[in-house]
């Protein structure tokens, strides 16, 4: 992996590395499925296209509503909807369509709906509210994250500028769950396994970065995951590997034992 270009850190003023947030306008859109694709064992791809004019989302790690039915309705009761947030991996302006990625590893709303869905199947959307842009100028950008993040690193690697350097921490069950990345930008990954544990039960990730050799250098530390792993990883990295608490995001992607949660650890 080459080395990021010299920068000179003594006049890099430092406001321009500071993440900054964007509002949008929200509305919700009326979607359909253009396209799935099984792209990991646990892991299905779905394109979608229609009303996507105006939409805009300028951060990696933004978020989207979906509206799924609730099955749980009785008979004759309205129809309701369960909502919950997931990144747009790619949205691509001349095709008018937008890549969502589902992780597979429960019986909720979402999953049900991704594994029955077919071509032409309605989905609504609404968002994203806003957009947290974190800058590229950093020496090397750390992302770690388990199914939950795989979206977002994949997008994240996708936008950096080449000569970026990035180091990629990513949870999966194990080999078939692995997913290949693209990107201009120098980039290394390490897959920890956690071999059938449940989700968000194992210190994998907490383990494997204990052993890792991180580049020298200011850095970026970008975190998702299932939300007590997220925040013991965070403290994880301010403790031993001189994470900078102004260049790191630490996000409860989802809790165990809870629905539609997503956290962010600060102190």
């Amino acid at each position: 992996m080459s080395a990021n270009p010299a920068v000179d850190t003594q006049e890099l003023d430092h406001a321009a590395r500071a993440p900054r947030r964007v509002r949008h306008e929200t509305r919700r859109r009326q979607l359909e499925v253009k396209q799935l694709d099984k792209i990991a064992a646990h892991m299905i791809r779905v394109v979608l296209g229609g009303d996507l004019d105006g939409f805009t989302s300028l951060g990696f790690d933004d978020h989207v509503k979906l509206f799924f039915p609730d099955e749980s309705a009785g008979p004759g009761a309205e129809p309701q909807t369960i909502a919950r947030d997931y990144t747009p991996r790619l949205y691509d302006a001349k095709r008018n369509v937008l890549e969502i990625d589902f992780a597979i590893h429960d019986a909720g709303p979402a999953t049900r709906w991704a594994e029955q869905a077919r071509v032409g199947a309605p989905l609504t959307i609404g968002g994203p509210r806003g957009s947290l842009i974190i800058p590229t100028n950093y020496d090397w950008h750390l992302l770690i994250g388990d199914e939950t993040a795989l979206p977002a690193i994949s997008r994240r690697l996708r936008e950096l500028p080449a000569g970026a350097r990035a180091v990629v921490l990513a949870e999966v069950d194990g080999p078939a769950d692995e997913l290949a990345f693209a990107s201009p930008a120098d980039f290394e990954v390490t897959w920890a396994h956690r071999g059938g544990a449940p989700a968000g039960a194992s210190d994998v990730l907490a383990r494997t970065l204990k052993t890792m050799q991180l580049p020298a250098g200011d850095y970026y530390a970008w975190v998702a995951c299932e939300s007590l792993v997220a925040k013991a990883l965070r403290v994880q990295l301010l403790a031993d590997h001189g994470a900078n608490k102004k260049w790191m995001r630490a996000a409860g992607y989802w809790r165990r034992g809870a629905v539609a949660v997503h956290d962010t650890h600060e102190d």
